[in-house]
């Protein structure tokens, strides 16, 4: 009996040509399935800032290999089927000989093979029968292969779950570590509501850890705004109260089908586009002003004390369910007598409503106008403007924005405690209630006098929204001669209350440091800073403006000539507006020209013009502290002295040179010795 022969080498054979075949293959398959795995990691880890075009591009390249390894998958599967079918008569074959050599070979085998011989037989049917049915089921495999390839949708297991499959879940760390992504397996039960999630990792083998299970209570989608990564989604449970998970989805499909099954809810608050409600977007009707006055009522009642009241932000989850149901007709939220709503919550909700509305408060329109009265003037001068500018809003603007501001006031009344002043509440809602349509440099550089301008509303809402605009004064917002540049000295955070507010004034000259610092000393706490609420007097002139054009007093008090044709004279109502209020200031020692069309007077001349020392080696003395923004200007303390000071071509700036350094100056920093 050869035993080597009929047994050994044809299991052998098997071994090597077609299990060893199929162990390459599955090496392949786990190769192409880490590759796939990695890529769809990176990808969703992708920041939804980078480039629409570089997203498209990842999109598509993730798609091609989930692709390619759902075909190799098939194929890996469709091997599997194979050697499987194989083994039933390429194994049991060889044993059926073996079996036969020793039944024949001995006589007690012989005997026994007679015994054995109708299964042995039976057997042998079966092989053949098998062997004649592996083509056919092979062929079935392939056939069945094609038809998932070409419609998976239509070719999915049946489940028990509404919804199941893979999902990323936001992990919080404590600080300093941030957060971290874990892959779960999950399965939702619509009709108990039951979310079961199972952290899953495939370089493990696939072994799935503990799981764990909740009871769904609401599902909102999250915008890219909100969270730097793309199809993400918020759960809340009701067995978890205060608890919001992250999830995000494998692909923006897949996404839509969870949101589906999790009955999501979409957002509809977009921050950079104007939208229109269909059954509840934000609108200036009835509702729109249902759900002010509730936020106002509420926070008044409940949090007019809280400390950061509109600075401190709310859970972007919380802020848009509450939302939702605020424009909900069907649902009556109450919100001064409920404790499930916070204060931060409520006042984020009102600010996103109302950054929310097609247009702004303070309309488009007007915009560009309500910025003039805000660079230049005196004090009572842009209150004026700006009293007749919000008695050209819409009717329904007007009665939103007066609502708004006298609840503005009442905050600003406990800065005491809350401390919300009038200057932080005009950098919280300055871009809120004004908004440029287009967003360029130059609305970049206007938003401080967006501020401004709802410091000023908030400080005079009483003469602005209470009393009609004086009829004598004609429309102002027609100058469309822009003032010169201010020297970019503002932007120092951590100096700004430290330096003078000339900086911001683009049009007065202000007294000087004595009187200045003891106007600070009688700002209220937190708006020493603010423009509106300075009150800054003309100096007094000691020689008329000169006959060739008008002269425009600059923020550093240089003279700058502006020339104003004939021609010109008919557009600057503006100019002219404004100078009454100037002109007749008691301190001028020089009365302006009756008539506007020989000489206008746009300003009082500045002390500047008066016979000074001279030119040659002059020194200046600082009264503030500088720290230097680019490599040609000085930085400095109070009371350096400064050699050979001289006017710069920069507007603003002064030149001069300080221990052996040479560079450029604030003008409105130093005073000359």
């Amino acid at each position: 009996l050869n035993v080597n022969e009929t047994l050994i080498k044809p299991l052998e054979r098997f071994r090597k040509e077609q299990l060893g075949a199929m162990k390459e293959e599955k090496k392949k398959f786990d190769k192409e399935t880490e590759k796939n795995y990695s890529l769809l990691d990176k990808h969703l880890s992708l920041s939804a800032k980078k480039k629409e075009p570089h997203l498209h591009e990842a999109d598509s390249q993730v798609e091609q290999t989930r692709q390619h390894f759902y075909e190799l998958s098939l194929e890996y599967v469709c091997k599997l089927q194979e050697i499987q079918e194989r083994k039933k008569f390429e194994f049991v074959e060889p044993m059926l000989a073996f079996f036969q050599g020793i039944f024949t070979f001995y006589h007690q085998g012989y005997e026994l093979a007679k015994d054995f011989n109708h299964y042995k037989t039976e057997l042998q049917v079966n092989i053949q029968n098998t062997r004649n049915r592996f083509e056919g089921t092979r062929s079935e495999v392939e056939e069945l292969m094609n038809k998932i390839r070409l419609a998976p949708q239509q070719h999915k297991r049946a489940s028990l779950f509404t919804m199941e499959g893979y999902l990323f879940i936001q992990e919080k760390r404590p600080a300093p570590f941030g957060s971290s992504w874990v892959k779960h397996y999950c399965m939702f039960r619509k009709e108990t509501k039951k979310f079961t999630m199972v952290p899953f990792e495939h370089r493990s083998g696939g072994k799935l850890g503990d799981g764990e299970f909740f009871t769904l209570k609401n599902c909102i989608m999250r915008s890219t705004d909100t969270i730097d990564r793309r199809f993400c989604f918020d759960l809340e449970a009701s067995d978890r109260p205060g608890v919001v998970m992250t999830m995000q989805a494998l692909s923006e499909e897949d996404r839509k089908l969870w949101l589906q099954a999790l009955d999501g809810i979409d957002t509809f608050f977009n921050l950079n586009k104007a939208i229109t409600r269909r059954e509840g977007g934000a609108q200036l009707d009835e509702m729109g002003f249902t759900i002010v006055r509730k936020c106002i009522g509420a926070v008044e009642a409940r949090g007019i004390n809280d400390q950061g009241l509109y600075r401190v932000v709310g859970v972007s989850s919380k802020v848009q369910r509450l939302l939702s149901l605020l424009m909900d007709t069907k649902e009556d939220v109450d919100l001064e007598g409920s404790v499930e709503w916070e204060v931060k919550t409520i006042t984020s909700a009102l600010k996103q409503y109302l950054r929310s509305l097609p247009e702004p408060l303070m309309t488009y329109e007007l915009h560009g106008e309500f910025i003039v009265p805000a660079k230049c003037g005196s004090p009572e001068s842009r209150v004026n403007a700006i009293h007749y500018l919000v008695h050209k809003l819409p009717e329904k603007n007007r009665d939103m924005l007066g609502m708004l501001v006298q609840h503005l006031s009442n905050v600003s009344d406990h800065a005491r405690r809350n401390l919300m002043t009038v200057a932080n509440l005009g950098v919280v809602f300055g871009p809120t209630l004004m908004r440029p349509q287009e967003e360029t440099v130059a609305a970049i550089m206007d938003l401080k006098f967006q501020n401004i301008v709802v410091e000023i509303l908030i400080e005079n809402h009483e003469k602005i929204f209470k009393t009609a605009p004086d009829a004598a004064f004609s429309e102002p917002m027609s100058l469309s001669i822009s003032p010169p540049n201010a020297p970019p000295r503002q932007s120092r955070r951590g100096q700004r209350s430290k330096r003078p507010v000339a900086v911001y004034n683009l049009c007065l000259e202000l007294d000087n440091v004595s009187n200045h610092s003891s106007r600070k000393e009688d700002t209220p706490m937190g708006s020493m800073d603010s423009l509106s609420s300075q009150s800054p007097t003309p100096m007094a002139s000691t020689s008329p403006p000169g006959p060739d054009g008008n002269h425009i007093i600059t923020n550093s008090g240089d003279l700058l000539d502006w020339p104003l044709s004939n021609s010109d004279q008919g557009r600057s109502t503006m100019v002219s507006w404004m100078n009454t209020t100037l002109s007749t200031t008691p301190t001028s020692t020089t009365p302006p020209s009756p008539s506007l069309s020989q000489t206008p007077p746009l300003f009082l001349p500045t002390a500047s013009e008066t016979p000074a020392e001279s030119s040659g080696n002059r020194k200046a003395k600082a009264v503030y502290p500088c720290e230097a923004e680019h490599s040609s200007e000085l930085s400095f303390q109070v009371g350096a002295v400064f050699e050979d000071v001289q006017e710069s071509r920069e507007p603003g700036w002064l030149e001069g040179t300080l221990n052996g350094k040479r560079g450029l100056i604030p003008e409105n920093y130093v005073q000359f010795l």
